[in-house]
């Protein structure tokens, strides 16, 4: 089963370099993507039903990734929301925390982490039938 996942990320180099990687080692199908705060909330607010995972970035081309976070704080329970950025301090780690997110990774030196963040919540992922309504294991 693949896990779907929905990326805001804005630069498109490594973007793409993530969605191979993820697809390759980690059985997600991205289910679209976004480089701007607004496109970002707009799609995860109007497809609540039609993602498991979103990854974020913090800065982007337009708005914050901290404003995609805030937007989705009432996501599904079996949903979630990971940040990959450049700038995981300890504060920034903080922030996300307050704002629910799942987990944070350093792009710079923890992709193997969120890969591996990703097997594991696939396996655990409810089962999902084409375009309806999503079933639980």
């Amino acid at each position: 089963m693949k896990l779907r996942a929905y990326i805001v990320e804005d630069n498109a180099t490594i973007r793409e370099n993530l969605i191979g990687t993820l697809e390759e080692l980690a059985a997600v199908e991205t289910v679209g993507v976004a480089e701007t705060e607004e496109e970002g909330k707009r799609w995860l607010q109007q497809h609540p039903q039609d993602w498991d995972l979103a990854i974020v970035d913090l800065f982007l081309r337009q708005g914050s990734g901290l404003g995609v976070l805030e937007a989705c704080r009432d996501r599904g329970t079996a949903q979630r929301m990971v940040v990959l950025s450049n700038y995981a301090t300890p504060d920034v780690r903080m922030r996300c925390a307050q704002l629910g997110v799942d987990a944070v990774f350093d792009k710079s030196n923890e992709i193997d982490g969120l890969v591996e963040y990703c097997v594991a919540h696939a396996q655990r992922a409810p089962l999902h039938t084409g375009s309806g309504p999503v079933a639980s294991e």
